[in-house]
């Protein structure tokens, strides 16, 4: 159950710190994303990539690659929230639509090759609270309804509980799950890159951030 709950957690904890604080220093949220992204790139290459290729078919490399390509085309359409930052403008007047269904495409694929406990769980966790809160305060600062930024993140953070529970439900996904595993892997791998070399200032050494995501790998190798 760990990874259905959990996931939604994390996008309701990233939302209520929107609400509450409306804003967070750059360096606090570049060191939780130098974190999640270490986490997340261990945890792939601890838990996935032994799994992928054990099985000896190196036709899997083709989703791999496929998955950074389809990483590439979502963030067209989300303007980078997977790495905690929205490359477009506040005072937009109308719903990105593009924007919310990029996020809910990557949080569906993203959800189905979780399981209970797993270090890819807690780092699609930990991933989802800074996009959760740049996502709600993007909608905050756009003054959209209360109603509308609880429908709208309500969708959001039901969509990885959604896609594990099609992973574990639906025969036709169970068959391909190892495919399923090499195309998330590859997004993830993506994603997990671009937060570690984003969260840098112009390539210059930082101690604290060195350190973060020394943290940030250990525990998703120990996990």
């Amino acid at each position: 159950m760990m990874n259905l709950w959990l996931p939604f957690l994390a996008v309701v904890i990233g939302s209520a710190t929107a609400f509450i604080f409306k804003e967070v220093s750059r360096q606090r949220m570049k060191l939780l994303l130098a974190f999640s992204g270490a986490f997340l790139l261990s945890a792939v290459a601890t838990e996935f990539l032994p799994e992928i290729y054990e099985s000896g078919d190196s036709t899997f490399g083709i989703y791999l690659i496929g998955g950074v390509f389809l990483q590439i085309i979502l963030e067209f359409f989300s303007k980078g929230a997977e790495h905690g930052h929205l490359h477009v403008h506040k005072d937009v007047s109308k719903f990105p639509i593009a924007l919310f269904v990029s996020l809910c495409i990557h949080a569906f694929l993203e959800g189905m090759p979780l399981q209970d406990s797993s270090g890819m769980t807690y780092g699609v966790a930990i991933h989802k609270i800074p996009i959760a809160f740049i996502f709600t305060g993007f909608l905050i600062a756009n003054k959209a309804s209360i109603g509308k930024i609880l429908l709208v993140i309500g969708l959001f953070a039901i969509m990885s509980p959604l896609g594990s529970l099609v992973a574990q439900h639906a025969d036709i996904v169970s068959s391909w799950m190892l495919p399923i595993k090499a195309l998330v892997a590859g997004i993830v791998l993506h994603v997990s890159t671009t937060l570690i070399l984003e969260s840098s200032d112009g390539h210059q050494f930082n101690f604290a951030k060195l350190l973060v995501m020394l943290v940030g790998a250990g525990l998703a190798f120990l996990l």
